[in-house]
């Protein structure tokens, strides 16, 4: 299977999950390749959210906190998760050693395109390195290569903890076959 069928059959096996839940931009409504990946998913298991990448961070730990598990928090540009960074590394990475568990929060990301169309400076960037070295207790995962979807999702479900999960073709042109 294509990038874009191993996503698809990762989020649908995801959705099927009786806590699951899905947050994010584009998880709802189009208007990135990503929607299409959750089409299998229940609309009811699915919350569009605005352009608020720290607020999406925090009510993520926060659905967890609620009974939700596993959390799929998506963020379309991996440079997205810039802006998150206080609650990614004060609060998510940190709840274990503050006694509040392991959260089961999955974070999906992905570096923009860099062709057939440059998705520009801003939304092009790969932050795994950074990812791994501010937030050691969290497991960062970058997937190259579309075999290895399903079992970087499942690794993501099964293990204990957080995950963030950052899909990354090699010749990053999108989900290309």
């Amino acid at each position: 299977m294509n990038w874009v069928e191993e996503l698809t059959s990762a989020m649908t096996r995801l959705g099927q999950l009786p806590n699951s839940v899905f947050i994010g931009q584009s998880v709802v409504d189009p208007g990135h390749l990503l929607h299409q990946t959750l089409m299998g998913v229940p609309l009811e298991k699915k919350v569009e959210l605005p352009v608020a990448e720290d607020m999406q961070m925090g009510l993520g730990l926060g659905l967890w906190l609620g009974g939700f598990s596993p959390v799929v928090s998506v963020y379309p540009r991996e440079d997205f998760l810039i802006i998150a960074m206080n609650q990614l590394c004060n609060h998510l990475d940190r709840w274990a050693a503050m006694g509040g568990g392991n959260p089961k929060v999955i974070i999906r990301s992905m570096p923009g395109s860099i062709a057939p169309i440059y998705s520009g400076p801003q939304h092009s960037q790969e932050y795994s390195h950074l990812f791994h070295l501010l937030c050691p207790h969290i497991t960062v995962i970058k997937i190259t290569e579309p075999e290895h979807v399903y079992s970087a999702y499942q690794r993501a479900v099964e293990e204990p903890g957080p995950f963030i999960l950052i899909e990354a073709p090699p010749k990053r042109m999108g989900y290309e076959g």
